[in-house]
């Protein structure tokens, strides 16, 4: 699962629009449009999701869900460490 927030809190991380990051996933910019204007959990289909999913840890951003440990909890996103 992603929120909108997180999806647009990614993007931002790696300095990316959405036609970039529509490109590098596979998936069309009125999906991504579609995903970042959803009000919480992005709803859209499984394959979609993990295209997006996957483009956002190719190019270095990783997911926190309410699962995750963290710090300070919640959902979230954060930079991956090149060093892992």
């Amino acid at each position: 699962m992603m929120t909108s927030a997180q999806l647009k809190a990614a993007r931002a991380l790696l300095e990316m629009d959405q036609k970039t990051l529509a490109e590098s996933s596979g998936v069309s910019l009125t999906t991504i449009r579609r995903m970042e204007a959803s009000e919480s959990i992005v709803k859209s289909n499984v394959d979609t999701l993990n295209k997006v999913i996957e483009a956002l840890d190719h190019h270095g951003v990783t997911l926190i869900n309410n699962d995750t440990e963290s710090m300070s909890g919640g959902r979230g996103v954060r930079l991956k460490s090149w060093n892992d």
